[in-house]
């Protein structure tokens, strides 16, 4: 009668512990999963930049294309936006960090002798679209549709011509500019969008001269 007691309440206390180690696993699995979802990166979140037309090509955009035609082609098949992803993200966020930090500013009156050149700084040197191009291409090689990463002509802070690199994504248009690191959706910029290269032929398309919040309430 003893022993029939004492089995069962070792039984019971068996019972009882493999519960609690149930538990117990159950809640470090929860806590990792947390831990993970903390850790993995947020993703942004922009608008697209809407355009209005055609738009005149610069003269030294044009120049550029005939010596770099492969730079300029758009491809139909390729999609217009990028699938925006963290390892994605950390690819473009990365390259323009880098490449802001390996080319050395240098006006085209000092590198080329005239006012406005488009070229890939292959010396070390350059201006805003050369700082861009670069980006560009080492966008492209890392496996990024060409046709999504538009070349785009702004009035900055102080009303002068700049231009940066529009990232289309599935989650807005982001900026990659040589003035910061950081890449900022297209409205957070602070600048007014006058153009960007089109996305269906070998030409520009109007963005209207359109403000971010930044850019008016600096105005």
């Amino acid at each position: 009668m003893h022993n029939g007691i004492g089995r069962r309440v070792r039984t019971g206390l068996a019972l009882d512990g493999a519960a609690l180690v149930g538990v117990m696993l159950a809640g470090l699995l929860e806590i990792r999963t947390g831990e993970a979802r903390t850790m993995a990166p947020q993703l942004p979140a922009a608008t697209s930049a809407e355009t209005l037309g055609e738009a005149r090509p610069l003269l030294a955009w044009i120049d550029f294309c005939r010596r770099y035609p492969g730079e300029c082609v758009v491809d139909a098949s390729e999609p217009a936006a990028i699938a925006l992803t963290p390892r994605t993200w950390q690819t473009i966020v990365s390259v323009n960090r880098k490449v802001n930090a390996t080319v050395k500013p240098m006006t085209d009156l000092d590198h080329w002798g005239v006012a406005d050149k488009w070229d890939l700084p292959d010396d070390g040197h350059g201006d805003c679209e050369d700082y861009q191009l670069l980006k560009r291409k080492l966008l492209v090689e890392h496996g990024l549709p060409r046709r999504a990463l538009r070349m785009t002509v702004v009035r900055d802070e102080l009303g002068e011509g700049h231009a940066v690199l529009m990232v289309r994504t599935d989650r807005g248009d982001f900026i990659l500019d040589n003035k910061t690191s950081s890449v900022l959706s297209w409205h957070q910029s602070g600048y007014a969008y006058v153009k960007r290269e089109s996305q269906t032929l070998v030409g520009w398309v109007s963005l209207g001269g359109a403000t971010s919040p930044v850019a008016t309430a600096n105005r």
